[in-house]
């Protein structure tokens, strides 16, 4: 498969992810390879449009983290960019939508939360091995 024809047809099963996920409030699809499954509504730093991905995520407190490692790419997830842009977001755990901040975790909360995400995934370990960049590690905190 090209990547032309990977690329569409990786958008076609997020969309069904997400969709489902939405659908049932998260009762199917909340779950992917292990990992709690939140949706991460973000606004595209270009286009300007909402842009929704499901993601696995692991709680910290009253925060959700992420870990923008894009399967060991070498470049970062395009949402992970979204927030650079534009910190305010929304997510959707099951069925409740909650308003969010995000920002990059400093070099000592990555250090306290980085074992966590890999505790839940143990693929981030793989993938912290494919690529040269550090996988930072996003706090969502939410909003009052």
């Amino acid at each position: 498969m090209n990547r032309t024809a990977f690329n569409s047809f990786s958008k076609v099963i997020t969309s069904l992810h997400v969709a489902i996920y939405q659908g049932t409030g998260g009762k199917v699809a909340g779950r992917m390879g292990g990992l709690t499954v939140l949706l991460l509504t973000t606004t595209g730093r270009k286009s300007g449009k909402s842009r929704t991905k499901p993601l696995g995520y692991v709680r910290d407190g009253d925060d959700y983290l992420l870990a923008a490692s894009n399967a060991g790419k070498d470049f970062f997830p395009a949402w992970w960019l979204n927030l650079k842009s534009n910190p305010d977001a929304e997510i959707q755990v099951g069925g409740e939508k909650l308003k969010v901040t995000a920002r990059k975790a400093t070099p000592e909360e990555r250090e306290r939360m980085w074992p966590k995400l890999v505790a839940s995934y143990s693929g981030y370990t793989g993938y912290e091995t494919k690529t040269d960049r550090e996988i930072p590690v996003v706090i969502l905190t939410p909003k009052p």
